[in-house]
């Protein structure tokens, strides 16, 4: 680790900040989706909330995204991608009035608004410059595509397997489904033991959709 320093523990409290806020959006606008599209689960279960408690999971929303705050906060060698995720959505797709579309739509829709969340922040920081206001919109806008392009990786519990998972034969669907259980391990070999490749291809991604919104690389 290189230590903590000023500006090292500023930008972990600006990826917090963002990951709150994106972790509320994503988790609301999915509840949303499944519940405009006929499903009444998410508002049974009481995820039709933007308070963080409907969708706050111990490991997931707590103790991963405090390491890697840390890990930021340290100015450590080895950043992982902010990253954070929530206790499984309660959708039944037995309500979903037309599939595979509906299922794509719900799966979709917390990356998207991840994804203008960041490119809002991303626009506004074109005429904010090098301001403080400005590096936060920044972070801000990094954290939030982070989370966007992680949560689309095909991992078991994450949206990215969820959508993968309907293009498969209904017995390899099931398989893939029932891996869910062991998502807090996956993420771990995914952002530790897997760090380069998984690294190369979240930050490429989020640096080409950076240069899109706010014309820079936001990847610190």
């Amino acid at each position: 680790m290189s230590g903590f320093s000023s500006e090292s523990l500023r930008i972990a409290a600006y990826i917090a900040v963002a990951l709150l806020v994106g972790m509320i959006a994503r988790e609301y606008v999915r509840a949303w989706a499944a519940t405009k599209l006929g499903d009444p689960t998410p508002r049974l279960w009481g995820r039709l909330s933007v308070n963080p408690r409907s969708w706050f999971e111990p490991f997931g929303s707590g103790l991963l995204p405090a390491l890697i705050l840390l890990l930021w906060a340290a100015a450590s060698t080895f950043l992982p991608p902010p990253m954070a995720y929530a206790k499984p959505a309660p959708v039944d797709p037995n309500y979903l009035r037309r599939q595979p579309r509906d299922s794509l739509f719900v799966g979709f829709a917390g990356p998207v608004a991840n994804i203008v969340l960041g490119a809002i922040a991303g626009v506004i920081s074109r005429w904010m410059g090098a301001t403080e206001i400005g590096i936060f919109l920044l972070v801000f806008q990094f954290a939030n595509l982070t989370l966007a392009i992680f949560h689309l990786l095909p991992i078991p519990g994450l949206d990215g397997a969820r959508l993968v998972a309907l293009a498969l034969p209904p017995r390899a669907r099931e398989t893939y489904r029932n891996l869910d259980q062991y998502l807090p391990l996956f993420v771990l070999l995914a952002l530790f033991f897997l760090a380069g490749p998984v690294q190369a291809i979240v930050y490429s991604l989020v640096n080409a959709l950076c240069a899109m919104f706010s014309g820079t690389n936001c990847v610190p």
